[in-house]
């Protein structure tokens, strides 16, 4: 029985945070997370300032500083934040903004006043960042003034400092370091800057973003500048890849969320392109990237499907009783970027990842109907290429998820494995940290090895003939044979397709397979070598995690069975065979030519074959994959010009092979 508990909850019970303590003591609230991603967004919050400060048109370059303590400096040649005595609030600015949550100048931007569109919104990120810091130095040039700020923990030391400043340049300089009592991670990767001031270079055109990295006493310096922003990133994406030429879209209204709402200023640039071997889809609203889209997505969906599809059935191009396609085969081949302002906005939550604004969507969705209109009027040919390429991507998924279906259908495992492949002999384990699978070279090879193997742990899979050439074979021909989906039954782990068309045939998980080594046994022989080499090219194809992960195995078979009185020598090598004729000496031997596996004797296939303690396994192991697939592209694939030169070149290394009886 569980102990009561004593405390009581009462009048006195309830308490607030004030201070930093509302943010030092629940940052997740204010930056979604209290580890590294809810770190980042606190100095996004900082880089947020002087992204509206270029905007507006103050200062055209912003530099940002990684120390390599861990702090934090961003510059902007901006207005400089306004720190002074404010009669209105009869306080200080410097209070309201770095002391003060909900405070700050961007409330109205919506009638005309300072930062009409502007990342920032709620007063919340300044304060909020000087709340979570260990310490922060302010320093602002204006009004003929240089103010000078120092907080610790969230606390201000020593009050405003000001002194008169003759140059004429103006700006703010914040210093901070994030604090590891308010974050379990503060170690921001150079990375992520880098990633986020392209992006702000993407939508803020013609503002130089410089990244400095303190890097063993230097600094390593980057700088992002697109002079025409998101067309210019576009066509860097696209590059000679296009379907189409790039078309830049843009347009400025009025809007509201609900009639009864209030209208708000929107302006949209929107930049699309298409390609069949790129795909990009990136949505920014008052220059925050939009990682999980919100209302521009949903416009982009409406619109280009409705449009494309309306362009296929008035020029006939399904067949009768066809599905319509989906945005799924339209993104395939999408390359579109839209950069959004407006000067009211509601985000999903502070972290501003995405938009909920229904005016915006309805405009954006308008607005792209209409100029994707034109845009199919105007060059039917790019509209035809554009279109034609989304229906082959629809017939493609819909291919590719029969294929799926059948996948699956052929794959699906079951307990007694016995009834569903046949010939497969299974062991007594179920412990998948031991089971070894051997697949074999025909029957013969299989009565040989099942009474050579151990029972408890070694199962036997044989193959029927030669099995396809995967490096050449579709896939629909692939999963028709019989003999590779039998083998794949009995792995159980599925498949992985690396490829476009084929994307979701990708049903491999590592956690099905049912066996700790798989290992292909066949003749030392020349039919023997091909099996071998289209097992493994199978592997590559369909399951290539397997041999990364070290499962793969090929049992060596011995040459040479050399015999005397007293010991049997089994020679893998010319050189081995040599060696132990040497090692016999003077007594009497006999040497026999090994014969296939299905002629040995139990007792030899137990000794060279299945004993873990004897046998000799090769584990199946490229370190570079990428050469592996060259070389199957050479010998198996469809690489004729690379077959013949490898022919020209090395065939003289293998005439000593050659069977010329």
């Amino acid at each position: 029985m569980a102990k009561k508990k004593t405390q009581e909850y009462g009048n006195d019970s309830i308490s607030s945070l004030k201070g930093a303590d509302r943010v030092r003591k629940r940052p997740a609230v204010i930056f979604g997370s209290d580890g590294i991603e809810g770190c980042c967004h606190s100095v996004f919050e900082i880089l947020s300032n002087s992204i509206d400060e270029a905007r507006e048109g103050y200062g055209n370059e912003i530099i940002v500083t990684k120390f390599a303590d861990g702090s934090i400096q961003i510059e902007d040649h901006g207005r400089g934040i306004p720190v002074d005595y404010n009669k209105n609030e009869e306080r200080y600015n410097w209070e309201l903004v770095f002391c003060e949550l909900y405070a700050g100048g961007k409330y109205n931007n919506n009638d005309g006043e300072n930062y009409e569109f502007s990342l920032g919104l709620n007063g919340l990120g300044l304060c909020s960042t000087q709340y979570s810091s260990e310490y922060m130095d302010v320093n602002i040039r204006r009004d003929g003034q240089k103010f000078t700020l120092h907080f610790e923990k969230g606390e201000n030391v020593g009050g405003l400092h000001k002194e008169k400043y003759d140059k004429k340049d103006t700006g703010t300089i914040i210093k901070w370091k994030p604090d590891l009592e308010v974050f379990t991670d503060i170690n921001i990767t150079a990375d992520y800057f880098l990633d986020v001031m392209k992006k702000q270079s993407i939508v803020n055109a013609g503002v130089n973003f410089v990244f400095k990295n303190q890097v063993n006493g230097k600094f390593e310096v980057t700088e992002f500048k697109y002079e025409n922003g998101i067309t210019d990133y576009v066509n860097e994406v696209v590059g000679d890849q296009g379907l189409s030429t790039t078309q830049t879209w843009s347009t400025e209204q009025k809007v509201r969320d609900r009639k009864d709402k209030p209208e708000y200023k929107c302006k949209m640039t929107i930049v699309v392109a298409f390609s069949n071997k790129v795909s990009m889809h990136e949505y920014y609203h008052n220059s925050s990237y939009l990682e999980y889209g919100g209302a521009p997505e949903k416009a982009v969906k409406n619109a280009f499907v409705y449009q494309i599809d309306q362009w296929l059935k008035n020029n006939g191009k399904y067949t009768k009783n066809e599905k319509k396609i989906t945005f799924e085969d339209v993104e395939d081949c999408l390359v579109i970027v839209i950069s959004s302002f407006s000067s009211m906005t509601s985000y999903e939550n502070q972290t501003k990842k995405a938009i909920t604004n229904k005016g915006i969507q309805d405009a954006m969705v308008e607005f792209l109907r209409h100029e994707l209109e034109i845009y199919f009027i105007e060059t039917p040919l790019e509209a035809e290429k554009i279109c034609n390429q989304v229906l082959i991507n629809k017939r493609s998924r819909e291919d590719a998820e029969k294929t799926r279906v059948r996948i699956k259908k052929n794959l699906t495992s079951s307990l007694d494995m016995t009834n569903r492949v046949a010939k497969f002999v299974d062991c007594r384990s179920k412990d998948n940290s031991e089971r070894e699978l051997f697949i074999v070279e025909g029957d013969s090879a299989l009565g040989a090895c099942k009474q050579a193997r151990d029972p408890n742990f070694q199962a036997i899979m044989p193959i029927r003939g030669k099995i396809l050439n995967c490096l050449k074979a579709d896939l629909n021909k692939i999963f028709k044979s019989d003999i590779i989906t039998d083998l794949l039954k009995v792995l159980g782990c599925g498949v992985e397709v690396k490829s476009k068309a084929n994307k979701d045939l990708a049903t491999f998980d590592m956690n099905l397979l049912r066996w700790k080594r798989i290992i292909f046994c066949t003749d030392a022989d020349v039919d023997g070598f091909q099996i071998r080499t289209l097992l493994l090219t199978m592997v590559y194809r369909l399951t290539p995690t397997l041999i990364e992960e070290g499962k793969v195995f090929i049992a060596e078979s011995p040459l040479y069975e050399i015999t005397t009185k007293k010991k049997v020598y089994f020679a893998y090598t010319e050189a081995e065979k040599e060696k132990y004729i040497k090692e016999i000496g003077k007594e009497k031997f006999t040497v026999q030519r090994s014969k296939g596996l299905g002629e040995n004797e139990p007792e030899m296939m137990n000794l060279t074959t299945m004993n873990p303690a004897t046998r000799r396994l090769i584990k199946v192991m490229p370190d570079d994959v990428k050469r592996t697939a060259e070389m199957f592209d050479i010998l198996l694939g469809d690489n004729l010009q690379g077959r013949k030169d490898y022919i020209v070149n090395h065939g003289a290394e293998y005439v000593d092979n050659l069977d010329l009886s």
